[in-house]
């Protein structure tokens, strides 16, 4: 593995180049990351370009959500998106360049000639490339006016080595690349070429990218090299591919395994940002055994050389885990916005503050907290589950009778004060706290969870608390010490 250094480099260029045909994957999050980081641990810059060029499969959505995925994140780029469909005529115009210098060459293979070619490959058992029939033709040999595409003339003896900053020294025979075309017959740019140009045009310093594109290394340097020869300055980037992620069970991440774009670890699945910030930063790189790193850390600790060569296993528990660790961590309010705004328009975001801290001691996720305070804004009368419903038998609704004449009288509503009055109480009947409890948490609250009770009791205040209670003590209820 080439060593990564740790000097600040300032003319390190990373980008991100998604193609906006769908949500933004939990794969390319990642990429993005890295890129991100890589470009901040060395004081460089990392941009962002939309791979756009396929119109029938780009969407604006998928654009927006890709971008807010990125915003959702924390991973701000250095200048404003570049979209790659606005350069169609700077890629025509490299692609005629090679043409002239002799580094490509026109090709007039008809649609019906490229697939008898691909048959007898196949009958054969060949590998399926291009078998360069109008590599060396005269372009005059082709009816005057016929369709024709621009392919790059790849050099066939010898080998190209790339030096990968994760995989190491990979090498591969020039003649298992085959010359492939750079420029359709309807003038527009292939991928190949797009990816090329743009990076140069950028600045592009460092590729990172998964390493189901290190293929695409190998067919994209011929292109920089020509080019370098034509007129100088295209220098060979610093490639890193980085192994991508598997599911629990070994094979590609994919929807079987679950969510797999970020809005849906979001909103499906309730996690926070820098949780998924940091799982995604420890999924293919280590520092040590350190597992919960900030962001400002990351920046400071973030190098290639952390990157593993196989591909990481994704664990949905050890995220959960994750971002049960920054829920207690995080500030009350913010989490209490969140969740209000998951609650709806009923949701008080001051009452939803003062809980948080009773109600995030457990939770591993947004959609738990949310859960959880839902008993706060629950309306008469109250929904019962079907475990809290079994918990209020007659003798349980009388028990939460004479606790309400109790509790009427107690003014002093904390939850030292509450917690005596139940205990005392408890005692009389001769029963143990929590056979108190459950009914009176079913009564609260509808549910068989909850905070502690004598939490709830304080959260929902005298007069909700009392009229919760009393709406399921029996109306014939009594002390039964009377």
């Amino acid at each position: 593995m080439a060593s990564d250094s740790d000097s600040k480099a300032p003319s390190v260029v990373t980008r991100f180049a998604p193609s906006p045909t769908g949500y933004l994957h939990i794969g390319g999050a990642r990429t993005a990351l890295f890129n991100w980081l890589y470009a901040r641990h060395h004081g460089g810059r990392t941009l962002l370009r939309i791979e756009d060029t396929d119109r029938k499969r780009s969407t604006q959505d998928a654009i927006d959500m890709i971008i807010d995925g990125l915003n959702w994140l924390g991973l701000d780029f250095d200048d404003a998106p570049l979209f790659q469909s606005d350069r169609a005529e700077r890629h025509a115009e490299v692609a005629r360049k090679l043409l002239e210098a002799g580094h490509a060459y026109k090709c007039f293979a008809t649609p019906e000639e490229l697939e008898e070619m691909r048959a007898q490959q196949r009958a054969n058992k060949q590998p399926m490339r291009y078998d360069r029939r109008w590599r060396d033709r005269d372009e005059s040999e082709a009816p005057a006016g016929a369709p024709f595409v621009i392919r790059l003339k790849v050099p066939t003896e010898g080998e190209t080595t790339i030096e990968d900053a994760v995989q190491g020294k990979v090498t591969v025979k020039n003649s298992e690349i085959d010359d492939y075309v750079l420029l359709r017959a309807d003038g527009t740019p292939t991928y190949m070429l797009a990816v090329v140009v743009d990076d140069h045009d950028m600045g592009v310093t460092h590729v990172i990218r998964g390493d189901d594109h290190l293929n695409n290394a190998f067919r994209q340097l011929p292109i920089i090299r020509a080019m370098d020869l034509i007129e100088g300055g295209w220098p060979d980037p610093v490639y890193a591919h980085v192994p991508l992620i598997h599911g629990p069970d070994g094979a590609k991440m994919s929807k079987r395994h679950g969510a797999v774009g970020v809005e849906a670890y979001r909103d499906q699945e309730g996690v926070l940002p820098e949780a998924l910030f940091n799982y995604l930063l420890r999924l293919g790189w280590g520092h040590g055994d350190r597992e919960e790193i900030t962001k400002s850390e990351a920046v400071e600790l973030f190098n290639l050389d952390g990157v593993g060569k196989g591909p990481a296993r994704f664990d949905i528990k050890k995220l959960q885990n994750l971002n049960g660790h920054y829920i207690r961590e995080a500030d009350d309010k913010r989490l209490a916005e969140i969740v209000a705004a998951k609650i709806g328009p009923k949701a008080d975001v001051e009452l939803l503050t003062q809980a948080m801290p009773v109600l995030k001691t457990r939770a591993k996720s947004v959609n738990e907290l949310a859960e959880g305070a839902a008993f706060l804004f629950s309306k008469h009368p109250l929904e019962m589950t079907e475990k809290a419903a079994g918990l209020l038998d007659e003798e349980a609704r009388g028990r939460l009778a004479g606790l309400s004449k109790m509790l009427h009288l107690q003014n002093n509503w904390t939850i030292q004060a509450l917690e005596a009055t139940t205990k005392s109480y408890a005692e009389e009947l001769e029963l143990g706290l929590g056979k108190l409890a459950q009914p009176m948490r079913a009564a609260l609250t509808g549910t068989t969870t909850s905070p502690g009770i004598f939490d709830v009791l304080v959260l929902l205040g005298k007069e909700e608390s009392l009229l919760r209670i009393d709406a399921q003590a029996s109306p014939t209820g009594t002390d039964e010490n009377e």
